[in-house]
């Protein structure tokens, strides 16, 4: 009898999982492990929200693994010494993983060489970024041309099937409720009643938004109605592949909603130029990819000013709004997003990059490549960004996607009444201080 095993990371599915689906095929029983490792310094551990999500997902998978048979190892510790010990353990003759495109990419490269028959996929983007370049053979640098390169390839394969079955083996394995996943404070309680983590889960939000979200896709920067897919935490554990919402939105496509439907797919090529961005700047989420932004003569971070944008308390409705929703829920409308990081990087002028530690920590959503690439692209440090005198003002896009101030209303109990506080900062003045500090930057050292 020979033993396959596959290794999960960000990828809890079995249906479109290729390297689910080579390791069933290349041995008699398929062992499947799961590591939690947040010892190796390639991998930054996850936030508080987003280990609720995985334990909940991982949850889910045993109980899917289990009814096909088979049964998910969980191990927790460096995977440079977990991994090698259950192939031992198992007597595995064959590895297989899908690919991981940051920093833990190099411990994959160590095991590749010294595990038995040991083989890496593409499970979770597209396009491997080395597939993906110029013409000079360089990674692009802009969306635009990016997103027209890869619609003028070929069209993504098709979705591998789910196994309809899965002979495991049995071998000892750690008891998920021992991880302590889940957050001792009580801010999660809500999380149940908006998300379903898991395969199960991803697959119902996807039918749900191309029976009814599609359609309202044009408005998506409208916070107060439902037009989005909300499928971003389900890809980020990888409960759904990028190659099953391409090839489900497809046949949706109708003259009336052909628009819409290429706008939500071109999410998914911003979701991967990300990912190609991680690839070529691994520590992007604490780098500036524009080195002159080095030299940004950020504001020494005021106490109560931090606080009170995490909080949801500076007075800004629409930054409010966005950031309570984050608290209650774990996640945070796109466009508010953008609101509420313009807010802490230009009118308070606080580093971007404490607004992104505090994202990682409270989204569960929180993804290593699409959270800094989007920091990035607000401060205007990042690739394709958008320039940093561009200052979001709140108050005119409240007006613009919440005029009936449904989405506020909703996540400030004390909107519209004396209870709400007055700003913590004039939006005027300190729209004047942030382009002065730009042109500060610019005098010092000019763009490359």
């Amino acid at each position: 009898m020979t033993v396959s095993l596959v290794w999960l990371r960000d990828d809890l599915r079995v249906a479109d999982n290729p390297a689910l689906t080579a390791a069933l095929s290349s041995g008699d029983r398929t062992a499947i492990l799961y590591v939690l490792d947040d010892e190796s310094p390639e991998v930054r551990p996850i936030g508080a929200a987003s280990r609720w999500w995985l334990h909940h997902s991982l949850l889910e998978l045993q109980r899917t693994i289990a009814g096909l048979g088979g049964t998910l190892i969980l191990r927790r510790g460096a995977a440079r010494t977990v991994v090698p010990g259950v192939v031992a353990e198992v007597g595995a003759t064959s590895v297989h993983w899908n690919r991981r495109y940051g920093t833990a990419r190099e411990i994959d490269v160590e095991l590749k060489k010294s595990l038995p028959d040991a083989h890496s996929h593409t499970g979770s983007l597209l396009h491997d970024p080395w597939r993906v370049t110029t013409g000079s053979g360089t990674p692009f640098k802009v969306f635009t041309p990016f997103w027209k390169s890869i619609l003028a390839g070929p069209e993504p394969r098709l979705p591998f099937p789910a196994p309809t079955s899965i002979p495991g083996v049995t071998v000892p394995s750690d008891d998920l409720e021992s991880w302590g996943l889940l957050p001792s404070r009580s801010w999660t309680d809500e999380f149940s009643s908006v998300w379903t983590p898991g395969e199960a889960g991803a697959q119902n939000r996807l039918a749900r938004f191309l029976d009814a979200g599609l359609a309202l896709y044009h408005r998506r920067d409208e916070p107060g109605i439902e037009s989005t897919s909300g499928l971003s935490p389900h890809l980020r554990f990888g409960e759904i592949s990028p190659y099953q919402v391409w090839h489900a939105v497809r046949p949706a496509v109708t003259p009336e909603n052909r628009a819409n439907a290429d706008r939500f797919l071109s999410e998914i090529g911003w979701r991967e130029f990300a990912y190609h961005q991680m690839f070529v700047n691994p520590d992007f989420h604490i780098r500036n990819l524009r080195p002159e932004f080095d030299d940004f003569p950020w504001q020494q971070p005021r106490a109560d000013h931090l606080t009170a944008w995490r909080k949801g308390q500076t007075g800004i409705s629409l930054v409010d709004a966005g950031m309570r929703e984050l608290q209650r829920v774990g996640v945070m409308h796109n466009r508010v997003r953008m609101v509420a990081a313009s807010f802490l990087i230009k009118n308070l002028g606080i580093d971007w990059r404490i607004g992104e530690a505090w994202f990682w920590d409270m989204l569960v959503d929180a993804d290593e490549a699409s959270n800094p690439a989007s920091w990035q692209w607000v401060a205007g440090s990042g690739y394709d960004a958008a320039p940093y005198f561009r200052v979001f003002n709140p108050e005119l896009q409240a007006a613009k996607f919440d005029p009936d101030n449904a989405y506020r209303a909703r996540w400030i109990e004390e909107f519209n009444t004396p209870l709400y506080p007055e700003p913590i900062v004039s939006l005027a003045e300190t729209r004047a201080r942030a382009l002065a500090d730009y042109a500060t930057m610019r005098a010092e050292r000019p763009p490359t």
